[in-house]
């Protein structure tokens, strides 16, 4: 079992890394993006899970907790996708993988876990690397300020998708919770790009052809391997995996966006990763 998380993990931190860069390429708004991702994963798994017949194995009691899962992911994706639009791939992916301190918070708020002083710590360090990126975005543009927001609203979304997850997946086969959870997460999507009237098509083949490699690769190859791996590690162990991506993603940027680095986004991601390495400890 170790073997194949030494194998997958690094799998899926490269597969999701990959998933700023294709939205950064697909010239579409954000909710569309989100709508794509997820309608395509879900077909995408449609041929397995009829094959599979998955349904067969759900319950009630269960259908609201799919339904939760997927509303959650659905905001996740709208939110982070959106502040893509806004600000560079280093400030959104180090914001949005703030998602362990959420869950720390969550914990407490409706768990009535008790916060440890590393808690505590951790978020201190978070806010204030927060609080450094933020600056450094302001200063170069209102609207990159406005990204940071939607990346810190997709962390917390983020963080109740895991926390769900890791709850759902302790009883219940990786097909059969995640095909009715994307499935979901896609009509719900679907349902607020209608309200926001936002279209469906009149994009370039190319958005398109980055919009299949994004179900494809960070969906269904990289979020897959987390979930699978929710059935078998604590939440805090897979929240702490994720945190490869901003570097992957940071990395990608550069080489294929041009995107630099500066020295507040910098001090401002050591700080946020010193928060979360923290509060983990907890």
């Amino acid at each position: 079992m170790m073997t194949r998380f030494f194998i997958l993990l690094p799998i899926g931190i490269f597969a999701i890394s990959t998933a700023s860069i294709f939205i950064k390429l697909c010239e579409a708004p954000a909710l569309i993006i989100a709508t794509y991702r997820m309608v395509l994963a879900s077909f995408m798994l449609m041929p397995f899970a009829c094959y599979k017949k998955t349904w067969r194995g759900w319950e009630k009691n269960e259908l609201g907790w799919f339904l939760l899962s997927g509303l959650f992911l659905s905001l996740h994706f709208a939110f982070w996708i959106a502040s893509l639009k806004y600000t560079s791939v280093a400030s959104s992916v180090v914001l949005v993988t703030t998602h362990p301190i959420f869950v720390g918070i969550g914990g407490w708020l409706f768990l009535r876990e008790q916060i440890g002083k590393k808690l505590v710590l951790g978020i201190a360090f978070s806010i204030v690397g927060s609080g450094l990126i933020g600056y450094g975005d302001m200063v170069c543009s209102k609207g990159s300020l406005i990204g940071d927001g939607c990346a810190l609203l997709g962390a917390i979304a983020a963080s109740g998708y895991l926390l769900v997850g890791r709850k759902m997946r302790k009883d219940r086969d990786l097909l059969s919770y995640i095909f009715p959870v994307y499935s979901t997460a896609g009509l719900i999507l679907i349902f607020l790009s209608l309200i926001f009237h936002e279209s469906f098509f009149r994009y370039s083949p190319s958005t398109y052809f980055f919009l299949f490699l994004l179900a494809l690769i960070p969906q269904l190859i990289g979020h897959t391997t987390f979930n699978w791996a929710l059935k078998y590690l604590p939440v805090s162990m897979v929240a702490i995996s994720i945190l490869g991506e901003p570097i992957g993603s940071t990395i990608l940027a550069y080489l294929i966006l041009g995107e630099g680095l500066t020295i507040l986004k910098v001090l401002g991601g050591i700080s946020i990763f010193t928060g979360i390495l923290i509060a983990l400890r907890n």
